[in-house]
C-alpha cells in the first residue's frame, strides 16, 4: 500500500538526480525533505560516492511526533557505555514462560496477517526469517504459535516488557514485503502503546 505510493515518486526523483547538473545539492535537499515528511528534522553533514553506494552522514533532531521525555531517554541511552552491549533478543532469555509465549504469539500473529488470504507454510516463514538471525528459541516459539490462528485479542493486553522486546522484530516482520497493511499497522501501534504505558 505505502510502497505503491512511494515507489513512483522515488523513480521520478532518481531520474531527476541522474539528469541534474547539481546532483549533490539536489540529493541532500531530497534526503532532508523526505525525512521531513515523516517529521524528522535532519541535516546532511557528509555525502560522498563509495564504490557502488552513496555514503551519507546525518545529524537528526527530535522528530515532531516524539515527546521531549522520550527523546531525552533516547539520548541518555545512546550516551550510556552499555547501550550496545545487550542485544534486544537477550532479554527473551530473562523472561518467564508466559512472556516468551506472548512474544511468540504476537510475532506469529504478524506473520499471519501479512497476507490473510495466502496459505503460509513454516518453510516459507523460516526462509524469510533466516536473514534476521533470530534466536533459535524465538524461532521455535514462533513455529509452535503458527500452528494455530492467532487472535487480534492479543493486542488488548500486552506486557510492556514483551512489547519492548517484540517491537524491533515485529517491525522487520511487518516490513518483509516492503509495505505495512492496516492490520500490521494496528499491531505495531498496539506494541508502541504498551511500551509507552510503562513510562
Amino acid at each position: 500500500m505505502l510502497s505503491q505510493i512511494v515507489r513512483p515518486l522515488v523513480q521520478t526523483q532518481v531520474r531527476l538526480l541522474a539528469n541534474s547538473h547539481t546532483t549533490q545539492t539536489t540529493l541532500i535537499d531530497t534526503i532532508v525533505r523526505w525525512l521531513g515528511y515523516i517529521g524528522v528534522n535532519a541535516k546532511v553533514t557528509q555525502l560522498a560516492p563509495d564504490c557502488d553506494r552513496i555514503k551519507v552522514s546525518l545529524t537528526v533532531g527530535k522528530p515532531d511526533s516524539c515527546d521531549t521525555q522520550d527523546w531525552q531517554r533516547i539520548l541518555e541511552n545512546l550516551r550510556s557505555p552499555h547501550h550496545l552491549e545487550v542485544p534486544s533478543q537477550e532479554n527473551y532469555h530473562k523472561m518467564n514462560g508466559s512472556q516468551q509465549s506472548q512474544i511468540a504469539c504476537l510475532l506469529a500473529y504478524l506473520i499471519q496477517i501479512s497476507d490473510p488470504k495466502q496459505e503460509i507454510t513454516w518453510q516459507d516463514v523460516e526462509n524469510q526469517l533466516t536473514p534476521m538471525k533470530l534466536d533459535p528459541l524465538i524461532l521455535d516459539g514462533i513455529k509452535a504459535a503458527m500452528k494455530v490462528t492467532q487472535s487480534q485479542d492479543l493486542l488488548e493486553k500486552i506486557d510492556p516488557d514483551v512489547a519492548a522486546s517484540a517491537f524491533p522484530i515485529a517491525v522487520k516482520i511487518a516490513w518483509l514485503d516492503q509495505e505495512i497493511n492496516p492490520h500490521e499497522n494496528q499491531a505495531l501501534s498496539a506494541l508502541l502503546g504498551a511500551m509507552k504505558s510503562e513510562n
